[in-house]
């Protein structure tokens, strides 16, 4: 392994034990200079974040959750309580759990399995309730109105509509990419935002509505973007509002950030710091991530007059990096900064 330098990203790592966490539930886990790739470092792959569960009909639910990082030949194990109910394929991030009763409530996980065959720890638990059936109910939702979307650059496009409307209720909506449908978000939500899509790219999506008796309506008018030529900075999707300032704590320097999480389509639980152009942190959120505004602290020596830039990068809920956010230059002992 190469031995890091004594610049400061080396040193935010030698003392990533002395970052100071604003959230009794983020953990900090220190950027080693790979990425992984299809490589075997001997180890299980980490725990799926980002779990979601939501009801699609009164008899199934629409599990979503983050890329890992484990190399070609993952699959992902999805567990109701305790039984498995699928495997499927790591190019996937989403699974509909069928065959449920109504008006009940599951609890479901996401484990990560390796090609080979090593098991890494389960997700968070998260809870799901099917509505009650309606089994007199034939009589599918309104088609969902006013369809519209616009791209937000050359990986990710914004969808809205308004409601369906429904006897007793819409549970669901499904987003459909030509004919395939690519997500499901719950019946109060007239709002999404697709990620993960390829640059210069001809794209025609539409929304179903969905009843708890599993009536699905008809599709709403299309709505056709073109994803921008190339890549591109990824602004749409970069935090907002980042600020970066320094301060002396019992002799040692520490830089202070603070930002607004991107609006995206799930949660968000993973941020990578990067300190002069190099990724230095990536901080983990638990359960319990920042939604409105996050902040966080971490150390950078004892020196005064140390000039550092910094800027920051979410993990997105389809696992691929968003936008970097703008960047902050700040000078160790300088008041203001």
């Amino acid at each position: 392994m190469r031995r890091p330098t004594a610049g400061p990203a080396a040193r935010l790592r030698a003392t990533a034990r002395r970052a100071v966490p604003v959230c009794c539930c983020a953990v900090l886990a220190v950027a080693c200079g790979g990425s992984g790739g299809d490589g075997d470092d001997g180890r299980a792959p980490g725990a799926p974040t980002g779990v979601t569960a939501v009801a699609g009909s009164a008899t199934s639910v629409h599990v979503m959750w983050n890329d890992v990082t484990a190399g070609t030949g993952t699959v992902y194990e999805v567990y109701r309580g305790a039984t498995k109910v699928a495997d499927v394929p790591g190019s996937e991030h989403m699974w509909d759990v069928t065959r449920l009763a109504p008006a009940t409530r599951y609890v479901f996980s996401v484990r990560a399995r390796d090609a080979a065959g090593r098991l890494g720890p389960p997700s968070r638990r998260v809870p799901a309730t099917t509505p009650v059936a309606e089994a007199a109910d034939t009589t599918p939702p309104t088609r969902p109105g006013d369809a519209r979307g616009r791209t937000a650059g050359s990986r990710a496009v914004q969808l809205s509509w308004t409601a369906s409307k429904d006897a007793r209720g819409v549970a669901s909506y499904d987003v459909y990419q030509g004919g395939s449908r690519i997500h499901s978000v719950g019946g109060a939500q007239t709002a999404t935002v697709v990620t993960g899509l390829r640059p210069g790219t001809r794209y025609s999506f539409t929304v179903r509505a969905r009843d708890a008796a599993d009536n699905v309506s008809p599709a709403s008018t299309a709505v056709r973007l073109t994803t921008a030529p190339g890549s591109d900075d990824g602004a749409a999707t970069a935090p907002g509002g980042f600020r970066a300032t320094t301060r002396l704590a019992k002799g040692a320097y520490y830089i202070d950030l603070d930002w607004v999480p991107p609006r995206v389509d799930g949660v968000v639980t993973e941020y990578q710091v990067r300190l002069d152009g190099r990724a230095a942190t990536s901080l983990v959120f638990g359960a319990n991530p920042p939604t409105g505004h996050a902040s966080y602290s971490f150390y950078v020596g004892r020196t005064a007059g140390e000039r550092h830039t910094v800027r920051i990068r979410a993990k997105l809920p389809d696992g691929t990096w968003g936008g970097l956010s703008a960047s902050r230059t700040v000078r160790t002992g300088t008041p203001g900064q």
